[in-house]
């Protein structure tokens, strides 16, 4: 599966897109098993989708964003959400110097809760922005893969996620996932990080992964977006 755009200059022309799509992932801790890069992964692997499906322009990804909970463990780099806002920012301003003025953020870390600030302040008047996948799209998705854990039980390097990797990139995945479960509640999440609730970075199920879940997840997810499309293009 390609998961970075090798458009090139000449294919945008005869494209000529007014919507992009703009993965934005991160570069932290997912466990044993998973790579550093595995939100990154993830949201590509859904811009993709995306971009192929309506023909959309394909941004590469964002690689870095806030995962300030995962500090503790070696390896994850964060961002600041000013930092990340000012570049979605300059995002917005080049597209638009280039009569693209609809971007859809597609979110692979659901740290970057400022993503939703920065949708809806460039929304006041009119439908630019857009954020996906929903919780809504997400439900839909594990229903329609016939996932087994439920959104609130696989937050970090579950089933879901390691699904999505063992279809779009299944040499990043480590053959421990089936001995790597842990299931935890995290009341106070924000105040003491991802370490308070587990020592290996895992709360999920990653033994239930597989990658025709990963590949369903994926095509629901690709369906779910027209309506968020329609809803974007409209005006």
């Amino acid at each position: 599966m390609t998961l970075w755009t090798i458009a090139t200059a000449a294919d945008e022309a005869r494209r000529r897109a007014t919507v992009a799509v703009l993965p934005i992932g991160s570069f932290e801790q997912h466990g044993p098993h998973l790579p550093l890069a595995t939100d990154t992964i993830v949201a590509s692997a859904i811009a993709t989708a995306l971009a192929e499906r309506y023909d959309l322009f394909l941004l590469p990804p964002i690689t870095l964003s806030c995962s300030h909970e995962h500090a503790a463990w070696r390896g994850t780099v964060s961002l600041s959400s000013t930092t990340l806002t000012a570049i979605i920012n300059d995002v917005v301003a080049s597209l638009h110097g280039q009569g693209i003025d609809r971007l859809v953020l597609v979110n692979g870390h659901g740290g970057n809760y400022v993503l939703s600030n920065i949708v809806q302040e460039a929304n006041t008047d009119r439908p630019r922005l857009a954020l996906f996948p929903g919780r809504q799209d997400w439900d839909q998705a594990r229903h329609d893969a016939g996932l087994q854990s439920t959104t609130h039980d696989d937050m970090h390097a579950g089933e879901i996620e390691t699904s999505i990797l063992l279809h779009a990139a299944p040499d990043a995945v480590g053959s421990d996932f089936g001995t790597a479960d842990h299931l935890t509640e995290r009341p106070h999440l924000l105040t003491l990080g991802m370490t308070a609730y587990t020592s290996t970075g895992v709360i999920g199920q990653p033994s239930l992964a597989a990658e025709a879940k990963g590949q369903a997840v994926l095509a629901s997810l690709a369906r779910s977006f027209e309506d968020t499309l329609t809803m974007l293009t409209r005006q």
